[in-house]
């Protein structure tokens, strides 16, 4: 390639990452009026909502629209902070322990790593009265993921609103698939052919100059939720359960832990052999995002439509984004659709208790769902039916969202949504943790597979019968 083509090239990358990361710098805070019903009247403090910051600013705007909407409706102070995803959680767990949480949550991990534990705990309050009137509207995975047990009462109620949900969604550049010499009609269905196609790929373009492109995105690092997702997905296409028929650890079985040394062992050859990114092992939440906007990787697996929803404001990068649909499994089956829930939450510390009651009634009507999402622009898809038949979302003309589509035609849930211990595998990112001990600390696929499923029976035993 000439060199001042790859000057230019450069530049226009750098600019794409440095309007990613700056969507990632957005604070939005304010304060408002007299109080309400809903709240005490004798007191202005502000009603608080902590909320995860989006990966671009449409995010947060559609978010900042819908509480502005609802502080003039109660006429009461809210105040609304963005916060990083990691800073976020780590303050609403401080904020539990310390007695003081806010009157609203909503972190990209709180349906794995916060509500499971604190529904079971009993800190989160009983939300049927939010939920019930809306439940018919609900994708029947959206309802299994708020219906939680509480060792404290006995039974399961709901202790969450649905907000989202998501799958992986797999993105390719165009022109770099081009330069490659394939064409989108060359990208295989069959499983092995598929992923030996990205390995081709990689290696005609490093023979012609490109030195830092590597053919396989995926993350394999402890930090990020990107790999849990992954790995879960390659579960299912192996037909690999982690649990029995009664929902139990199948931790003793011989044949369960052949199948996860050999996944393990999959993974980590792509990247000893040099087509994962060797920065993939240290990835955190955003990474793989930023590589792949970069040009670093030509094809990535990632479980949000954020990277092609990042780059509305450049159609021409935008269109020379692909999303392309998923293999089929080793069987030859179709791929699968796993899908997380993401929940937005108060609890029973929340200083406000009512009006965060009232807060999320109103954010789960149909149009201020409908709104948020489409106004965030599609990174997530509908949990409510009725949303997923809108033309927005079952006829649209943007081709990423048009593919997404036909993933969420048929979808299974997470495990972790109907074995509430499972999320712990989740929170503690033991897959990741188990690739790191195989491509970092080099021990066997066999040690990192016995260390990770004795933890996994540490973790069913602690929830005990839930």
């Amino acid at each position: 390639m000439p060199h001042y083509l790859k000057v230019l090239m450069k530049t226009k990358q750098f600019l794409l990452i440095l309007i990613f990361c700056l969507s990632l710098g957005l604070v939005n805070c304010w304060p408002s009026s007299p109080p309400p019903s809903v709240t005490d009247p004798t007191t202005t403090q502000p009603i608080t909502i902590w909320w995860t910051r989006g990966f671009y600013p449409a995010e947060d705007e559609a978010l900042s629209r819908v509480v502005r909407q609802w502080e003039r409706q109660i006429n009461h102070p809210v105040e609304l902070t963005f916060y990083d995803d990691d800073e976020n959680l780590q303050r609403v767990l401080n904020a539990l322990d310390e007695g003081n949480p806010p009157d609203i949550a909503y972190n990209r991990r709180t349906e794995f790593a916060v509500n499971p534990r604190v529904a079971w705990e009993g800190k989160v309050p009983d939300l049927s009265d939010v939920i019930q009137p809306v439940e018919n509207l609900y994708t029947e995975s959206a309802v299994k993921s708020a219906y939680l047990p509480n060792k404290t009462t006995g039974e399961r109620s709901y202790y969450a609103v649905p907000l989202q949900q998501q799958t992986v969604h797999l993105h390719y550049w165009r022109d770099l698939l081009e330069e490659a010499g394939f064409t989108p009609e060359d990208i295989p269905e069959n499983w092995d052919k598929f992923w030996a196609f990205w390995q081709q790929a990689q290696d005609n373009l490093r023979a012609k100059g490109y030195e830092d492109i590597y053919g396989v995105g995926l993350t394999v690092s402890p930090v990020s939720n990107d790999t849990f997702y992954e790995f879960e997905h390659f579960l299912e296409a192996y037909d690999v359960s982690l649990l029995d028929s009664e929902g139990n650890p199948r931790v003793n079985d011989p044949p369960l832990r052949e199948s996860l040394v050999r996944l393990i062992d999959w993974i980590v050859g792509f990247y000893r052999q040099g087509y994962i990114h060797p920065d993939a092992v240290n990835w955190g939440v955003p990474d793989n995002n930023i590589a792949f906007l970069n040009r670093q990787l030509l094809m990535v697996f990632n479980p949000t439509l954020s990277i092609p929803g990042s780059q509305q404001t450049d159609p021409e990068v935008a269109q020379n984004i692909v999303t392309h649909p998923l293999p089929n499994e080793p069987d030859g089956e179709p791929a699968k659709t796993l899908i997380s829930v993401k929940q937005v939450l108060t609890f029973t510390e929340s200083p406000h208790p009512e009006a965060a009651k009232d807060f999320l009634r109103f954010l789960s009507t149909p149009e201020n769902l409908s709104l948020y999402l489409q106004d965030s622009g599609g990174r997530y898809f509908p949990v409510m039916k009725p949303l997923l038949e809108e033309p927005f979302w079952s006829e649209s003309t943007n081709p990423h969202i048009a593919v997404a589509a036909e993933q969420f035609k048929e979808v299974r849930p997470l495990e972790y949504i109907t074995s509430p211990p499972y999320s712990q595998i989740f929170a503690e990112n033991l897959w990741g943790k188990a690739l790191r001990r195989v491509t970092v600390d080099r021990v066997s696929a066999t040690v990192a597979v016995e260390e990770t499923l004795a933890r996994i029976e540490e973790i069913f035993a602690e929830w005990g019968d839930s």
